[in-house]
Parts: C-alpha cells; structure tokens; sequence
C-alpha cells in the first residue's frame, strides 16, 4: 500500500476542518505507528471517534491552543454549540479535569486584573498591598506568602469554570510520530489548504515513519523536555544531571545520538560563555558533536594547557572531521608551536583572490550599492549570495533529493529529505546525484533545470529559493556559467550540504554577449571575511572559477 504526501487536508470552508485534520493524523499513526503505542494509546484513539462530534471537536480545539488551562468563557465555538455539554464526555472520559487545582502563576494567568483583585482581595489587604498595584507585583508578593495549588473557588474566584487538558503529553506524542519533529505543528494542514506552503508529492509506504521503536520516540522526548529546560531556568548544573544519563541510554539511532550531543554541545557552549572554562572543557571531552573538538582546543588553549593542545590540533589535523575544523587547526597550531617552543611550522601558500576597491555615495545596503554601480543594460549584476548557486543544484538534482527512500520521507508535510544533513545522505542517492551531474556533460542540464523551474514553481526544497529567482536570471546565468563550474559548485554542495550551503559571494556579474561572468564578494567598511566566505574563495581560486572581492569605502560628503 502506497499514499502521496499531497495531504487529504479539509477544505477551510468546512467550520470543522480543524478536526477532520486531527483526525487524520490519529488515523495516520493509527494506521504506520501502531505497533509503537501503548495500549491505554492505541484506547484514545478508538474512543476518541466514538465520541459525540461537538465534543470531539473541542478537544481538537483545546489540543490545537497553547497551554493546558482553559476558562470556559473562551472556549465557545459556533460549531461546536454549547460548552458544557460537549465538555461533559470529555471530563468523562479523563481527558479533562473540569475542576483542576491551579497554581498562583496559573491563576494570575487566567485571571483579569479585575477578578484577581475580587477573588484575592483579602490576601492583598493583608499583605499590605495596594489595590492600585500592577499584577505582577501582587505575584511576586503573594508568592513569597503561598505557593499551594488550589481549585479556582478556593482561591475565591468561582466566576467561570476552568478546564484543564490532561492529554497534553499524548497529543505531543502523536504529533511527533506524524511529523517526527516537535518544532511542526497542526498549522501546517491549513498553510498547505491556504497554498501558502506547497510540498513535494513523494510517494510513502506504511513503513515510511520516523521512529522504528518505542524507545526512541521516548528518547526523542526526553532529549525535547531536556531542550526545553535549557531554554528556560537556565540551571545548567539540573541540565546535566537530567541529560548526561539520558544520552548514555539513547537507543542505537545516528540522528537521535546526533540531536543529543548537539543539545549537550550547546549547554558547554553556555559553560564556556560563562566563564567556567573546565566545566565546559569535561563537556566538551565527552561530546560527540562535529563543533565539539575545535571548542576543545581553543578552551585548551585558552587556559594554558598547551601540551594537551597541540597533541589534540595534530590529531584533528590529520583526521579533520570538516573544512572548518581543518581551517581552525591550521591557524592554532603556529601559535602553539611558538608556546611550546617548537619549530613553528610554515603555512602553505595562502590562496591569493583578485581585489579591487570602490569608492561610493554611502547607501544602507551595501551590496545593492555595488549592483547598482557596477551594472549595465547590457551587462547585468545580480544579488544573489547563497540563492542562485543552490537553487540551480536544488533544481537539477531534484529527483535525487525527493527520491523516496526509507527514512528520508514520512509525512505530507515535508520540505526536504529528513536526512539531509546525516552522513550517509549522498552515499545512499549517489546513482541519482550522478545521473543529474552527469547531464552536465552532454548539455541536457539546461533543459532539466529550465523544465524543473517551471514544473515545480513554489514547492519547498531545501536549496530552492524563489523569490530570488526568475526566468531572466535563470537563462542569463546558464548562458554564462560553464558546466564543469557548475559541476565543481555541486560536487562541493555534495561535500558537505550543512556547512556549504552559505558562504557564496553577494553578486554575479554577467556578459552575456562573451558567455562569462564573475562573482564578487562585497566587504564595506571594517568589514572582514568570514571563515565559510574563505573557504569558497580559496575552492574557485584553486579551480580557476572567476571570483573577486569588492572593497568599499564611502565617498566623503562636504
């Protein structure tokens, strides 16, 4: 059995589509997750369509709006008629708790200014607090006093009902096991009816889905809660105890274990921002993530351990896990040779770039005020950066990248190959890259990526961008762009997508009478080169791809 990704989303005319769309991902994992739900899990979803529609669609209503606690005063919904009654079957059944116990934070949250000062009037005029006071000074104060969570009316507020939503957990779960990620969200079934996003259709087996086990479901929320703890208190030292377990008992999963040392990476990073270098050092020490080594080193470096420094800058010279660590090293290792005094050893010839300086009325962007000079009617300069080089890519590989492969498409709902960025990711499409690289010879390459920009106008792709594209750009730019240039762009895309993807020069200057053109980087005042714009500079010196960087100073005005 095989489905498209074009979702079955609800026509938004229909007052109830939001709860066609939540039944729709229930079935989805129903249908491809089962096996990975617990039983009382696999329960919800039978007894959920079992339920009376008005209250099958509050719940999708509650479920869809942040937070847990609802007054029901603004939960009325024309379609679903009156809110109690659809509530009552809901309570029922456990998923809400129509009389919830409510913490001071929460209350305030709920509360007016008005009906705060009703229900807690007796505790402020104890307090000594000023009935003209703001509500976060009421907080802040009463606080200090009682943090016991009551219901509403023993707080003394009994005006209207409040509801809390007690499946939270469970939904997060579902929608995790639809989209494989946390960060989309039920949005995205009215974005595509809306055509504000439109997605690739890729055909999807049953098996197509994120998550093989159960385990790694609940990893994948263990390692989200523990995210969003750093996002929040910022107890660091709570953080570590609460992860490090956590990533010693990830299940043997690549992207999980890679989504865990990022998160372990960045609470070093916040060490070492701190100020506490050898806690950030130990963390570092036991990180996997690709950034984790050159942080390693400068920490290293940066509290005089030199020795343990350079035996590290050696070790990641000769086996560098990227481009950036390499180009880290060969800057570290001259100054730890001179530190320990070893004979410092000379650095290659640094790639030189061709550079030429202009003079300008200042303009705000500096980059459009070099377009704008340089420009002509007959010899036209585009703005481009990262947009035209990746988008043709992305245009002539695009069978590659939507090939639907295991793993690298699960949902309607994606704009690109969940594997992008693994290690594996070329290795696995490596017949369909070089069958689109391969166009490159024998000049079929024009007429694909002409076809796929019109064929394919819109739909999200990792390296598409459109709005920086149109058909005269597009036509200009193979005019005069060689195909082995364009072969050597890829192949470095190829390379490394994550880390290559920026780093491009701002413009493309373009004769389209001679066929030729050149890009250029522009730095304005005080402005320097960035790491990732050096090593694309240093790739189209050492492959004679025209390139130039573009000096500007501002014209003094009297």
């Amino acid at each position: 059995m095989t489905s498209t990704s074009r979702p079955l989303t609800a026509d938004l005319a229909d007052p109830l589509y939001y709860l066609h769309n939540f039944q729709t991902v229930l079935d989805w994992v129903g249908e491809r997750h089962g096996d990975l739900l617990a039983p009382e899990e696999m329960a919800f979803l039978d007894a959920f369509r079992a339920l009376p529609e008005p209250s099958r669609a509050l719940l999708a209503r509650m479920v869809m709006r942040k937070g847990e606690y609802f007054r029901r005063d603004r939960l009325g919904y024309r379609e679903v008629g009156d809110t109690a009654t659809a509530m009552a079957p809901l309570i029922s059944a456990g998923w809400v708790d129509g009389d919830p116990l409510l913490t001071l934070e929460t209350l305030f949250a709920l509360c007016t200014r008005d009906e705060l000062k009703s229900a807690l009037h007796q505790r402020l005029v104890e307090r000594g607090l000023a009935l003209s006071a703001r509500k976060t000074l009421w907080l802040a104060a009463l606080r200090e006093d009682d943090d016991q969570a009551r219901t509403a009316k023993a707080w003394g507020w009994d005006g209207v009902p409040v509801y809390q939503l007690r499946i939270r957990p469970l939904c997060d779960r579902l929608r995790l096991m639809f989209f494989g990620n946390l960060h989309q969200d039920w949005s995205e079934f009215v974005l595509a009816e809306q055509g504000t996003f439109l997605y690739e259709t890729v055909t999807l087996s049953r098996a197509s889905r994120p998550f093989q086990s159960r385990e790694e479901v609940d990893a994948y929320l263990d390692l989200a809660a523990c995210r969003e703890q750093f996002d929040g208190d910022g107890d660091l030292e709570a953080l570590e105890q609460a992860l490090l377990p956590r990533l010693e008992a990830l299940p043997d999963n690549p992207w999980l274990r890679e989504r865990g040392h990022k998160l372990l990476f960045k609470v070093a990073r916040e060490r070492e921002r701190r100020g506490e270098e050898q806690a950030a050092l130990a963390l570092y020490q036991r990180c996997h993530y690709a950034e984790a080594r050159a942080r390693e080193l400068r920490v290293l470096e940066k509290i005089g351990r030199y020795t343990e420094a350079y035996q590290l800058a050696r070790s990641a010279e000769a086996e560098p896990r990227n481009e950036a660590e390499w180009q880290q090293v060969q800057r570290v290792l001259p100054r730890l040779q001179r530190k320990l005094g070893h004979p410092v050893r000379r650095a290659g010839a640094i790639p030189t770039h061709h550079e030429f300086e202009l003079t300008l009325p200042y303009y705000p962007w500096v980059e459009l005020a070099v377009r704008n000079h340089m420009r002509t009617a007959s010899e036209p300069v585009y703005y481009v950066e990262n947009t035209l080089i990746n988008s043709l890519f992305g245009l002539l590989c695009w069978e590659a990248l939507f090939a639907p492969l295991p793993g690298a498409f699960f949902h309607p709902f994606q704009s690109g190959p969940a594997d992008l960025y693994r290690d594996d990711f070329v290795s696995r499409r490596r017949d369909l890259f070089e069958q689109a690289l391969v166009r490159l010879n024998d000049g079929s390459y024009r007429a694909v990526i002409l076809q796929c920009f019109e064929e394919k106008q819109g739909r999200l792709s990792p390296f598409l961008f459109w709005d920086a594209l149109d058909s005269e750009l597009l036509t200009q730019a193979l005019d005069c762009i060689p195909a082995e240039h364009l072969r050597l762009c890829f192949e470095r895309l190829l390379a490394d997508p994550r880390a290559n993807r920026s780093g491009l020069p701002d413009l493309i200057q373009l004769w389209p009478r001679q066929r030729r053109y050149r890009m250029v980087e522009v730095k304005g005042p005080g402005d320097r080169l960035q790491d990732n714009q050096r090593r694309w500079l240093d790739y189209f010196q050492r492959h004679d791809i025209p390139v130039a960087v573009c000096h500007v100073r501002w014209r003094e005005t009297e």
